[in-house]
């Protein structure tokens, strides 16, 4: 039998269009999730930047009035600062121990992210309260302090910017450890030998193959911390001082003064400056993949 023979034998193999059923169970799947974000977020929201702009009328008033309001700048420009302090803090003392992580073999890796993790499943309440007891003129910190002689009187830790940078940046460390973990992981081990193998010191290995290779894992993890600080309330408001101020607690004392209409413009700047911060990001060269990648 010939060759020729041979392959017209071999029967073809028949194509099927897509049923139309498998859409329209893909829609049933996340048509749930999809009317629960519209009817308990979306239309929340709509509602909010609405009130913002109709009361007492229709009109711009309320925006135009947080350009010539003092206490908005102070508070909008202490969040700011509060928060580039929290993710500068985070990215510092996470980065050393997502490294340590990735050289760890895998049974003591997953001891130390069990420790990572491990305040990240407590309450942020519960962690809040235990820094002011902590932090407090007789808390553990000062007693200690005093019974080694290092201090005659109490310091004043808690209700001041330290308490509140010190209390967020312990909270917020497992959102810039996990991202910048799971990109050192990826990095191919065989490069940092290599370059070793040619001379380079250890800061030179890190410097110039493993810092730039895990700076996606960077990338995200400052812009998640940075993002969640800009919204942070219960830590300050507990651990800070009438001067430490964050834009969620302005918000919510208009809101206890029912002056909803100014809330909600507050809301919406506060909404509107992380938009444009994450449009921002988007427009540098090379930041969406390094999301990306950060978060896989």
């Amino acid at each position: 039998m010939s060759d020729a023979a041979v392959i017209t034998d071999i029967p073809l193999v028949r194509t099927f269009p897509v049923r139309p059923f498998r859409h329209t169970g893909a829609v049933l799947l996340v048509g749930p999730l999809v009317l629960f974000m519209v009817v308990f977020y979306a239309l929340p929201v709509l509602a909010m930047l609405a009130r913002s702009v109709t009361e007492p009328s229709l009109s711009l008033a309320n925006f135009t009035r947080l350009a010539h309001d003092s206490v908005f700048l102070h508070v909008f420009g202490t969040t700011l600062r509060t928060a580039v302090a929290v993710t500068v803090g985070t990215l510092l003392l996470g980065y050393p121990v997502a490294l340590a992580m990735s050289r760890m073999r895998p049974n003591a890796a997953k001891l130390v992210l069990v420790i990572v993790l491990l305040p990240f499943w407590t309450s942020i309440l519960v962690r809040s309260y235990a820094w002011m007891v902590l932090l407090g003129r007789h808390g553990l910190i000062n007693e200690a302090l005093l019974a080694a002689g290092v201090l005659d009187t109490p310091l004043r830790l808690l209700n001041t910017p330290i308490a509140v940078h010190v209390a967020m940046i312990h909270i917020m460390l497992p959102y810039m450890i996990l991202p910048l973990s799971s990109v050192l992981r990826q990095i191919d081990a065989a490069l940092p030998r290599a370059a070793a193998s040619l001379g380079a010191t250890q800061w030179g290995v890190f410097r110039q193959v493993v810092l730039p290779l895990s700076m996606p894992g960077v990338v995200a993890g400052t812009l998640l911390v940075f993002v969640l600080s800009l919204g942070f309330y219960i830590t300050p408001a507990l651990v800070g001082g009438p001067r430490d101020l964050m834009l969620s607690q302005l918000i919510a004392q208009q809101v206890d003064l029912l002056n909803w209409s100014y809330a909600a413009c507050l809301s919406a700047t506060l909404l509107a400056a992380t938009l444009l911060l994450l449009a921002l990001c988007q427009m540098v060269p090379g930041v969406r993949g390094a999301f990306r990648l950060g978060v896989r």
